[in-house]
């Protein structure tokens, strides 16, 4: 591996080399530089049939969990401002604040929001929610990295004793109401609070993504203990809806590129026809579609894709995530138009969603510096497919975010198709080879 030191002039020559389009990604506001250069792969828009792998991103892609995401991140301002109704604050703007919170990292998100809403922050509400969620993180939280993450901001702000305190009741006793836990809170919170000094935007960001988890967490364990419907009715959730559940048409083509379907492919035209008009009043040639459909699922069959999940998610997260989905997609396809036989197999294969991906690539596998726009949880997922770099451009990468795309390109991947739906509708799609408004159904149905 080469170490040249070399000049600007030289950096800027092989700088060229490597493309005719770039990308400016800023930095975490604590990292030097503020900002890095990355060339873009050459943007292509080959059909299906001629792709090998295909890596997808997880939340508002593969599922919708941005919902679930988004409400923590707003969960956050109003417990640091205070302004806990929609009469006091109504909440995060749909066209100005939702293509700055979806996509980069969680660090980039509170950043912006904290920036963009600093007037309403008030420090007193602040320490009180950072309290809260230590506490809950170090009393019930699952994942470990969390939890370091937790203790080492206690330490930053001088509250090792507190981190002391809970390990002694986690000692001594392995069962905490809730009772206990807000009896617990009110204490730390009244002898610790006049200990912390927030100095600045640093602080307020290393605790906004602490409060951020918290939140996020608990609905998450919630969910895993069967409260999904109840946690449906506190966010005044569509009725009838999963909290969490696959984009249209996800498992249809999970089990066609994975060679599942075979023939039987042709049997989802109308499906796939009716997600189609809800966007567009164009006619579709259903004789021509069928034939398509069959001819993919035919070819899949020879030649089944690899298929990756990438995340900025954490890897607790996306199991407790992808577990759902895969719970719905298994009870979908009691429905499909296909025989028992194969329903059975599909459903098998469903069963267990980290042996149907050949890798899921998470925010555990590298840093929070590193995550989306950045290409390394891309490049990972390449490397764990084991495709080499002469056959990048046989892989098909979708993504919801102008982050998320950006990543793919930076990676090398020019089949790169945006999937935007209604809490992304606002982002800059410029980087994306193909934009899909419908989804991976655009795709299922381009010939």
């Amino acid at each position: 591996m080469s170490k040249e030191i070399v000049n600007k002039k030289t950096a800027i020559k092989m700088l060229s080399r490597l493309g005719s389009e770039f990308v400016i990604v800023d930095n975490p506001s604590y990292i030097n530089p503020n900002y890095d250069i990355f060339p873009l792969s050459k943007k292509l828009r080959d059909p299906l049939s001629k792709m090998i792998a295909s890596v997808m991103d997880m939340d508002g892609t593969t599922t919708t969990t941005e919902v679930l995401c988004i409400h923590s991140l707003e969960f956050m301002i109003r417990k640091f401002s205070g302004f806990l109704t929609p009469q006091q604050w109504r909440g995060l703007d749909h066209e100005k604040d939702f293509p700055n919170v979806i996509g980069n990292s969680t660090t980039k998100h509170v950043e912006y929001l904290i920036k963009t809403y600093g007037k309403i922050i008030n420090n007193d509400f602040v320490i009180q929610s950072f309290i809260q969620a230590a506490v809950w993180t170090l009393l019930f939280g699952k994942d470990e990295g969390r939890k370091r993450e937790v203790i080492d901001n206690l330490s930053a702000f001088n509250l090792s004793s507190l981190h002391n305190e809970i390990s002694l009741k986690l000692k001594d006793n392995l069962s905490i109401s809730l009772n206990e836990f807000d009896s617990i809170i009110k204490k730390a919170q009244r002898k610790y609070s006049k200990l912390i000094v927030i100095r600045g935007e640093s602080d307020l960001v290393r605790i906004g993504i602490d409060v951020y988890y918290q939140r996020y967490h608990e609905i998450l364990e919630r969910i895993r203990n069967g409260e999904a419907k109840q946690i449906s009715n506190e966010l005044n959730l569509e009725i009838g809806k999963h909290l969490i559940e696959p984009m249209p048409a996800i498992g249809v083509f999970l089990a066609l590129v994975k060679g599942l379907l075979g023939k039987d492919a042709s049997k989802f035209v109308d499906y796939l026809v009716q997600i189609k008009k809800k966007s567009s009043s164009k006619n579709i040639d259903k004789s021509k579609l069928e034939n398509h459909l069959a001819l993919l699922g035919e070819h899949f069959q020879k030649y089944p894709m690899k298929v990756a999940i990438v995340t900025s998610s954490i890897k607790y997260e996306a199991d407790i995530v992808l577990s759902e989905v895969f719970k719905v997609l298994t009870n979908e396809v009691d429905n499909w138009n296909i025989s028992k036989s194969k329903k059975i197999k599909i459903k098998n294969h469903f069963t267990a969603f980290d042996k149907f991906y050949e890798a899921i690539i998470t925010a555990t596998d590298s840093s929070e510096i590193r995550l989306k726009p950045h290409r390394d949880l891309y490049s990972l997922a390449l490397y764990r497919l084991s495709i080499p770099v002469k056959d990048f451009n046989k892989v098909i990468g979708f993504e919801d975010s102008e982050s998320g795309l950006i990543a793919m390109r930076a990676a090398g991947i020019g089949n790169c198709v945006a999937v935007p739906f209604a809490q992304t509708s606002g982002h800059n799609f410029q980087a994306a080879s193909i934009i899909a408004k419908n989804g991976v159904v655009d795709i299922l149905t381009k010939s």
